[in-house]
């Protein structure tokens, strides 16, 4: 085995051949430090290229990589979703940002040492590391767009590259190259890359910062809400919670401590309430629409959060409901559009009983009902996601009778997206709306009609999928990542 890879055709950085290692901590840590000498690399060579000129030769590092090698159909744990390979093969993850992801790699890493024995490979990948990605860690640092520097970029560096920025793997379309090795994460390394630097544009927040239970929501209402709340934590010494982020990365530890005002609000206004070990909520505003609820999912989805779950706004379409009743979603009607090239509408997404039960008893404790009581505030039932806000002023033959027929109780923009990109992630979802107008009623969403309505229920709402989240996170994950996610050919890595 080299000790050295080969780089004849650029330059590149001095790396170690693959090695084996069987304990995921040792592993992890040479993933790290491959990474961190690559993008090191790539750093300085990019900081010299730009004050001497276009440099004579290409420079090129490679983000590293996990194989797994097995020989045996040894059947594990049939109870389990993740954490093993079906089959004999070799198995592949190419990585980034191992830091970041460390409790992640060395949860999925120790599971496989553990289900299968042996060892596993750490060493350079064949995936080159755009200059991009490289440099994203490095807040003083921002590559210039093409045209803007004195040379040509990817005459010298490599560029992102779609080829491998996709996601084929989770939405079982990826094909193995002449190697025949299959996948052993759910995403690549530049997919990965690529998420990260969208989500810090999108949500003003660095990854970082984000937790393992994920709020989503449509207003902003919430917002305030959440701040109230966090601060009500972070005073109470046996909460767990140990500092709060809004957006700009500013970070408090200290609930009377001031929040300096947005001067440019993000297109997802995101916060997050910490926890060692990302066991803290994160609440996502991601406006109206399921073209922000995609979005906001297909990047997230990166960090592989245990639980997402949708505390909105919809619309009522029963006339037994009243403004302010809860919805539970059971299933939903996809007419938002956004995922059908992605997860055609015949796929069904089902309720997952782990993130339902965890809701209605959230709803109970905070209400103080329980069993048949439940049923004057809250419905369960199909939530309807539609992608067209106005759909009320086209004919409503068509519409009002697919909705009937599909025993829908309520509609929205987001909470099938979620939970769609949910089920497509394998990331375990949820939805409990709140009733805010009836329009097939009457009751259309004007100013000052549901003014009373807000006051009184969005504090409740938001603790109740508080409650849900905190639930959630006390559940053993193996419980929690459901086998429903789980298809006939499933990677390793949750």
């Amino acid at each position: 085995m080299p000790d050295v890879v080969e780089q004849a055709e650029f330059d590149g950085p001095d790396v170690p051949g693959p090695e084996s290692f069987d304990t995921a901590e040792a592993a992890v840590a040479r993933l790290i430090a491959l990474y961190d000498g690559a993008a090191a690399f790539l750093r300085d060579r990019f900081l010299e290229a730009m004050a001497t000129g276009q440099p004579q030769r290409r420079y090129r590092a490679f983000y590293p990589e996990i194989r797994l090698v097995t020989t045996s159909f040894a059947k594990v744990d049939s109870r389990l979703s993740y954490g093993h390979v079906s089959e004999p093969g070799t198995y592949v993850a190419t990585i980034t940002r191992p830091a970041l992801f460390r409790h992640y790699l060395t949860q999925q890493i120790g599971l496989l040492l553990e289900n299968h024995g042996g060892a596993v490979q750490i060493g350079p990948s064949a995936t080159p590391m755009p200059v991009h990605f490289a440099v994203a860690n490095f807040a003083d640092i921002t590559v210039p767009q093409e045209g803007a520097a004195d040379f040509t970029l990817r005459d010298v560096f490599d560029v992102p590259d779609l080829t491998t920025t996709n996601d084929d793997i989770v939405n079982g379309t990826f094909a193995p190259g002449p190697d025949g090795a299959q996948p052993l994460a759910p995403f690549t390394a530049q997919r990965v890359d690529y998420s990260l630097a969208r989500l810090a544009h999108y949500t003003a927040t660095d990854p970082e910062h984000f937790q393992n239970h994920v709020l989503f929501t449509n207003y902003q209402f919430y917002v305030s809400e959440f701040e109230a709340y966090a601060r009500a934590r972070l005073a109470d010494p046996d909460s767990g919670y140990t500092s709060f982020v809004s957006t700009g990365n500013v970070e408090i530890t200290d609930p009377a401590a001031p929040l300096p005002p947005t001067t440019k609000m993000p297109q997802m206004p995101t916060y997050h309430l910490k926890r060692p070990g990302g066991s803290g909520i994160t609440l996502v505003n991601i406006g109206v629409g399921p073209s922000n609820a995609k979005t906001a999912t297909d990047h997230i989805a990166v960090l592989r959060p245990h639980a997402w779950v949708m505390v909105g706004h919809c619309a009522g379409l029963r006339n037994s409901q009243s403004l302010g009743d809860f919805v539970l979603a059971h299933a939903y009607l996809r007419e938002d559009g956004v995922l059908d090239d992605d997860l055609p509408v015949w796929v069904p997404i089902p309720a997952l009983a782990e993130v339902q039960i965890a809701l209605e008893q959230a709803v109970a404790t905070e209400t103080e009902l329980q069993g048949y009581d439940l049923k004057r505030l809250m419905r369960t039932g199909t939530v309807a996601t539609l992608g067209n806000r106005n759909w009320e002023l086209r004919d409503h033959s068509g519409p009002v009778q697919r909705l009937s027929q599909s025993r829908a109780i309520a509609l929205d923009m987001e909470s099938g997206t979620i939970a769609a990109n949910g089920f497509r992630f394998r990331v375990p979802y949820g939805t409990l709306l709140c009733v805010s107008d009836k329009p097939l009623h009457g009751e259309l969403k004007l100013p000052g009609m549901a003014s009373d309505f807000y006051k009184t229920q969005v504090s409740r709402h938001l603790r109740i999928g508080i409650r849900a989240m905190e639930s959630l996170r006390e559940m053993p994950l193996e419980r929690l990542h459901s086998r429903k996610l789980r298809s006939f050919e499933e990677t390793a890595f949750l």
